[in-house]
């Protein structure tokens, strides 16, 4: 049977199969991909899989529900928070480098004014006022005249204030004034020209916890910085001299009445450090509170009863001649549910008032202070506000959340008058009285301005 006959096409195809077939024969191109499969299959490796081993196996299944006791597990100690290494500047800093805004004063004027009033004037004994106010009674008077013109007030800059003081001058009426940034003004409010102006410098790289005047000189200022340095502003050297620095954010200043060469300051970590400047070294450190140190102060009459306040609620009095190191025991103890920001004596030494972002005051008194009483007080939460005395034992001054300024009666244990005025817009924080002239009162707000009250 004779095979079909083939399309031209078909014919085409199997040539041209013929054709590449040849072609690929005289390429060797088949020995070649014989060869390689050869070689890979030389070079495989095969993998033997290891049986596991029952100590390492992962149970998955918990020690209770394999019946075995819990094992104990160590956890690690809690540790305070602390803040970061605060940044120092060695050595000393001069008061023309240290400009941040002078206002267009002229700093030697300042310097003159000081100086000035150091020599020609006395550091004013606020304990011998106080005596002889609180022995003439309630001095309502002092508290019915005072009054708040727009000529006294004064902007320091728009940042937080953390400390205010008086020149303790009978004579002249200055504040100095510490900030948010490290600054520190410097208001002359008696100066004619520059009566709503102030003197501005940055001795510090933090807010300014504290300032103390040098007992009887009132040309050398102590300041204190969360940055855990105290510097001295020399006025007749032109100067902030480096005093002391350390590791730790210093929150609290203080020097006792009779103590013109040693420091108090408080650190954030609850502890109490005694400055002896002479020596140039740390005298003492006193472990009081679990909690930041918020204020110190001493019984003006008795040197030796120190009162501290703290982050962690309590406000406690300690007698200094009795303290252990080791186990610090206090007087007098006074719990707040929130934390305290002042502790402060009375200015005849019979009182203690404290006060507390818990909205009260603290009032204790008594022989060893063991007499305790709660006066109720808005205060706010974000912004603290502080109480301070008076220049009696009869009423405590402490700011207004709608922007007046109260006063608790320590009699009654309650608000018995409220000082208003249009000027004040602002809640005030703190206040400061004057030392010398009853009647004055100086007071901040958060923004930054200090205004002055004065007899009308």
């Amino acid at each position: 049977m004779e095979s079909p006959k083939l399309s031209e096409y078909e014919q085409q195809r199997l040539a041209n199969m013929k054709r590449n077939a040849d072609k690929l024969a005289a390429l060797n191109i088949h020995s070649t991909i014989t060869q390689l499969k050869s070689i890979s299959k030389r070079q495989k490796k095969t993998c033997i899989k290891k049986p596991r081993d029952a100590s390492s196996q992962v149970v998955r299944s918990s020690l209770r529900c394999r019946g075995m006791a819990p094992q104990p597990q160590e956890f690690p100690t809690k540790t305070p928070k602390t803040s970061q290494s605060p940044i120092h500047i060695p050595g000393h800093i001069r008061m023309r480098d240290s400009f941040v805004d002078n206002n267009g004063l002229d700093g030697c004027k300042l310097i003159e004014t000081i100086l000035g009033v150091s020599k020609n004037s006395y550091v004013s004994n606020s304990t011998d006022n106080a005596l002889e106010v609180t022995e003439k009674g309630n001095n309502s008077n002092a508290l019915d005249s005072l009054r708040l013109g727009p000529q006294k007030i004064a902007r320091f800059s728009r940042e937080k204030i953390f400390s205010l003081r008086f020149l303790p001058s009978n004579e002249k009426r200055m504040t100095v004034i510490g900030g948010d940034n490290g600054n520190l003004g410097i208001w002359d409010v008696d100066s004619v020209d520059d009566e709503d102006k102030m003197y501005i410098y940055r001795p510090h790289s933090a807010p300014v916890s504290g300032i103390v005047f040098q007992h009887f000189s009132m040309s050398k200022i102590f300041t204190s910085s969360y940055d855990g340095c105290i510097r001295l502003m020399d006025v007749e050297r032109e100067i902030f001299d480096l005093a002391y620095y350390g590791d730790h954010s210093i929150c609290s200043l203080s020097q006792r009445p009779d103590g013109v060469k040693s420091l108090y300051f408080g650190e954030a970590q609850g502890k109490v450090n005694v400055w002896d400047e002479t020596a140039g070294k740390l005298s003492s450190l006193l472990s009081l509170h679990e909690g930041r140190i918020n204020s110190i102060d001493f019984n003006a009459h008795n040197t030796n009863i120190m009162a501290t306040s703290s982050s962690d609620g309590t406000a406690c009095i300690w007698d200094l001649r009795k303290i252990v190191v080791d186990k610090p025991e206090p007087i007098s103890t006074v719990n707040h549910k929130r934390v305290v920001y002042s502790a402060l004596f009375s200015p005849s030494g019979n009182l203690l008032a404290t006060t507390s972002i818990d909205h009260t005051v603290g009032l204790l008194s008594g022989a060893n202070y063991d007499c305790v009483s709660m006066v109720y007080h808005p205060n706010a939460i974000s912004n603290p506000i502080r109480g301070s005395w008076g220049w009696d034992d009869y009423y405590i001054f402490i700011g207004n959340i709608k922007g007046g300024i109260d006063a608790i009666s320590t009699v009654s244990n309650r608000c018995i008058d409220t000082l208003r005025s249009p000027e004040m817009s602002a809640i005030p924080r703190f206040f400061e009285k004057h030392p010398g002239n009853i009647g004055m009162l100086a007071g901040v707000t958060n923004y930054g301005l200090v205004y002055l009250w004065t007899p009308s």
